[in-house]
């Protein structure tokens, strides 16, 4: 296929495929030459002369963390990469595309998707440097200049999706929070029966009055942790305690659970139906159990006086926005803020802050 000297090549098993008319190559690669061999155009040049976007670097530590963490059971996906010169393929005898894929050692061989994911093999071998024995998948395209390179890239991120916060609390067995959402999804009251698992947002004619991803973000507000923080079995007690005193003295999730009401009908009619109520909920459990710790179930019926209604005018001025709910940080923490008024839980210096804006909205 080509005339260079092999003796000055990198060889990987490969299998050759044809795309569009054009040859690729699926190789093996250890993990130790992967920073050796792929470079990123990342250095000063502008955009329209990069075949890849900058480096987001903030996305690096979680990365290698997770190879560090995770040595026997971690996932990394194929890498995509150009290579700028002709490359030989060896057929083995009697198999068309399975064989040798030899390229030069002096190519200039550019990721187009996955830079990430060789910077953190890169960092994470400098700690664990037997992670180098591992293989990863890279798939090889014979590079036919800048604009196939950058049209390349544009292909490959055009459909990609990320998957959605319930969905990915679904999937993911190794985070504690997401572990708790499912399980109360499957245990607790209200949730039994009336979560969506894998939308983050609830069609108008669902069945589902909850997201998984909104009772994992609740949930670690009533606990006060953090998103890579873990919680014991005290703590998981008190959560499947707290949400099930919640629904005690929420009529309308009761009615729900027991099919009496539809939950589109809730979502029309009431804050405490949507992911808003939800976490805010969560936050005044973390106030209560705090002010409250011995006797916040009695402190918590107070909340059958609270008026959830959307129409109720505290809720225009605390959760909504031109309208329609607002899912921002300060409208959550508005809302939570009138459900301790409610319960006569005392609010902190920035909370009396945000009520100070309250009082000036029409």
């Amino acid at each position: 296929m080509s005339s260079f000297d092999t003796d000055y090549c990198y060889s990987f098993p490969a299998v050759r495929g044809i795309q569009a008319g054009r040859p690729f190559y699926i190789a093996t690669c250890p993990m130790r030459i992967i920073p050796k061999i792929f470079s990123f155009d990342e250095s000063e040049v502008p955009p329209e002369l990069r075949a890849q976007r900058i480096l987001n670097k903030s996305r690096i530590p979680d990365m290698v963390r997770y190879l560090l963490e995770n040595p026997k059971d971690y996932v990394f996906s194929a890498l995509t990469a150009s290579i700028a010169v002709e490359v030989e393929f060896v057929e083995n005898m009697g198999s068309g595309n399975l064989g040798t894929l030899k390229v030069p050692m002096d190519a200039q061989i550019l990721i187009n998707d996955g830079q990430h994911r060789r910077k953190a093999i890169e960092e994470a071998l400098e700690e664990r440097p037997e992670l180098g024995h591992d293989n990863i998948p890279v798939l090889f395209f014979v590079d036919e200049g800048l604009r196939r390179s950058q049209q390349m890239f544009a292909d490959l991120n055009k459909y990609a999706v990320k998957p959605s916060p319930s969905l990915a609390t679904l999937y993911d067995h190794r985070d504690v929070g997401s572990e708790l959402a499912r399980f109360m999804a499957a245990n607790v009251e209200p949730f039994i029966g009336l979560t969506e698992m894998e939308k983050s947002s609830i069609s108008t004619l669902s069945s589902k009055l909850f997201t998984l991803s909104s009772i994992k973000q609740a949930t670690r507000a009533l606990l006060g942790k953090g998103p890579k923080d873990g919680c014991d079995d005290d703590e998981k007690k008190i959560a499947i305690e707290y949400w099930q005193a919640v629904f005690n003295v929420i009529p309308d999730w009761q009615m729900a659970a027991k099919k009496e009401v539809s939950p589109a009908q809730l979502r029309q009619d009431y804050l405490h139906a949507h992911g808003i109520g939800l976490h805010a909920l969560g936050m005044l459990g973390r106030s209560l159990l705090t002010e409250h710790p011995h006797d916040w179930h009695e402190k918590l019926n107070q909340l059958k006086t609270i008026d959830w209604r959307k129409t109720n005018p505290e809720w225009l001025k605390r959760a909504m926005l031109h309208g329609k709910l607002s899912k921002s940080t300060t409208a959550i923490q508005l809302t939570c803020n009138l459900l301790k008024n409610a319960l006569g839980l005392p609010l902190t210096p920035e909370e009396k802050q945000l009520e100070a804006q309250v009082v000036t909205k029409i």
